[in-house]
Formats: C-alpha cells, sequence, structure tokens
C-alpha cells in the first residue's frame, strides 16, 4: 500500500529508521494483551525503561514513575519482579510505562484479554479515566464487547471496513 502517514501535522515517510524510533518512543504509548515486562527488572524499572531509553536519568525519572505505579495502586509493588506480580499488577505496570513518557496517543490492543473480569475491570477504569484526565488520544482494539459499550467513539471492523457505531 501506499500514501502519507501524518501526525500532528508532521509527515512520517521521510523520518530515518532512528527518527522513526525516537517518535515511537516519544509519542505513542504501548498496552498490550500480553504485558510485555522485562523479567529481569522490577516494576518501577519497567516503568522507567521508555524514558531511560530516551535518555533521561534514573534519579529525574525515579518519582514520576513511582507516582504512576501509586495510580495503579502498585505502591507495595515497586521493588517486586515481574513473576512476582499477578496478572493484573502486571498488566497495570505496563499502563503505567505506557504513559510514563506522556505520549500524545496511546495504543491499547487487547489491554484486559489476558485478564479475569475483575482484574480487566480495574485495568480498563485506570486506563479510562488516565486518559480523560490527560487529554489522551486513545485507540483501542478489544473484542469484549461490554467495555466497548462504555468507549466514548466505537468502531467495528465489518467485512474490511470501520463503520461507526
Amino acid at each position: 500500500t501506499e500514501g502519507e502517514l501524518y501526525f500532528n501535522g508532521e509527515s512520517l515517510n521521510e523520518k530515518s529508521p532512528l527518527e522513526l524510533a525516537e517518535f515511537r518512543n516519544k509519542s505513542l504509548g504501548f498496552i498490550f494483551q500480553f504485558h510485555h515486562l522485562l523479567p529481569d527488572f522490577t516494576a518501577l524499572e519497567n516503568v522507567m525503561m521508555p524514558a531511560l531509553i530516551a535518555g533521561q536519568k534514573r534519579k529525574d525519572m525515579s518519582l514520576p514513575a513511582k507516582k504512576l505505579l501509586e495510580r495503579m495502586e502498585l505502591d507495595h509493588r515497586l521493588e517486586h519482579k515481574v513473576s512476582e506480580l499477578s496478572g493484573g499488577e502486571q498488566q497495570r505496570t505496563a499502563l503505567a510505562r505506557a504513559l510514563i513518557m506522556n505520549p500524545a496517543l496511546l495504543l491499547a490492543d487487547e489491554p484486559t484479554g489476558n485478564l479475569d473480569s475483575r482484574a480487566g475491570d480495574l485495568v480498563f477504569d485506570l486506563l479510562h479515566t488516565l486518559c480523560r484526565e490527560r487529554g489522551l488520544a486513545t485507540i483501542m482494539v478489544t473484542h469484549n464487547n461490554r467495555l466497548a459499550d462504555r468507549l466514548d467513539h466505537c468502531y467495528t471492523l465489518k467485512d474490511g471496513v470501520l463503520e461507526l457505531e
């Protein structure tokens, strides 16, 4: 396929791979069905990782990361490794990581799909509340109609065409 891709009025087509990587790191937040946390690191370190990759200093990012984890009700799990966290705690850590760079756009691929309904509701409620508070544009893919019904705008992909519900 061909075409132009613009983000905030700027063409992404002419960017180098390095520039695109920097754009993704600073402008986009990602949360997936499977948390994709780094197992050798703590919850706090995982949340700080995008900022550290962007060249931020650990001492400067520790407090913002702690505040995000506190917001996720995980302030008691800061120093726990990923394997010591429940599925819901892992997903809330992944959400905090997605928000640490204050992205302009959050891309969420089945963010509650791997969780039981209680943990899924908690993650969705946090995601929805934080995005509203921050004025954060979010594109979420879900098969969960109950959650989709709670979104401000919902599109359905039907026969290869997006339809507004």
